[in-house]
């Protein structure tokens, strides 16, 4: 299993985001996600073009504010810019996000993640579209020359889990832990979609109980969105604080194992707890091998 980093794109400059990773470029990756700061891709790029070495992706950019031909044109000039390195994570996000923020329509998720992927992944290869469907209309090319980056979906429900096995490369998974790995995400994928990356926070700690705690404390509001709510059902989880990975060195890396044997291809951590803690886990996670 391969073994990459988030970055924090909230981080206090982009100064901070490069420095950031060129101290972890044992990592086979460096992950951003989209939320209320820097865009992602324009952070990888500036990233990109200052550190060699690791991978780069997006985990994941909402779909609805970007149409396909603008957000293809700009994965794909980050990608000539990273020298082929980007993988394009994108996602449905979530109703409160898209409808309170976004101010746009939040109706059948699944139906416009399938309509938006037949448009963006023949853009991401170099190909022309020509595309009228119920949610969107698309018509053009990218004049970008350079190899198209890989294509994950943000997928947790049934839906959208067979939309990613036909139509990308693979997943980015959010709170799903080995049970609902193993049992659920991937029998979904119907054989399709080959990358798994499982985003996971990680913590090599003494104090287990208090991370997983603190977790349940700082990320309640996880049980509050449907799709969340339901893989942590379907994993047999309580709450975010029973898919953490907490504990020593050697619990740590067992459970890592485990994620491993569910499935995952790939390991997105986030490493959580005290400045001291999270150095201690990237100290760890940059020397392991699953």
């Amino acid at each position: 299993m391969r073994i990459g980093l988030w970055i924090d794109e909230l981080a206090p400059s982009l100064d901070d985001m490069i420095a950031f990773a060129h101290a972890h470029t044992a990592f086979d990756s460096l992950w951003a996600g989209q939320r209320d700061g820097r865009d992602a891709l324009t952070a990888l790029a500036v990233v990109g073009r200052a550190v060699d070495g690791p991978a780069l992706g997006t985990a994941v950019v909402p779909t609805q504010p970007r149409h396909p031909l603008a957000l293809a044109a700009q994965a794909l000039t980050v990608q000539e810019a990273v020298g082929g390195r980007l993988t394009l994570g994108v996602g449905v996000s979530h109703r409160p996000i898209v409808e309170g923020r976004f101010g746009l329509p939040y109706e059948r998720p699944a139906r416009h993640l399938r309509e938006y992927l037949s448009v963006l992944a023949p853009l991401l290869r170099g190909e022309s579209v020509a595309f009228e469907g119920e949610t969107l209309k698309a018509s053009g090319a990218v004049g970008v020359s350079t190899t198209a980056p890989s294509l994950l979906v943000g997928a947790l429900g049934p839906a959208s889990l067979r939309i990613a096995g036909e139509l990308a490369d693979g997943v980015v998974t959010t709170w799903a832990g080995p049970e609902a790995l193993e049992s659920y995400v991937v029998p979904a994928l119907s054989g399709g979609a080959p990358r798994v990356v499982a985003t996971v926070c990680v913590c090599v700690t003494g104090d287990e109980a208090g991370v997983r705690s603190m977790v349940a404390e700082r990320f309640a509001v996880v049980g509050e969105l449907p799709a969340y709510r339901a893989i942590l059902e379907r994993g047999g989880a309580r709450g975010p604080a029973d898919v953490i990975v907490a504990g020593d060195e050697a619990d740590v890396v067992e459970q890592l194992g485990r994620l491993a044997g569910a499935g995952a291809t790939e390991l997105l951590a986030v490493p959580i707890g005290t400045p001291e803690e999270q150095k201690r886990t990237t100290a760890l996670l940059a020397g392991t091998k699953v």
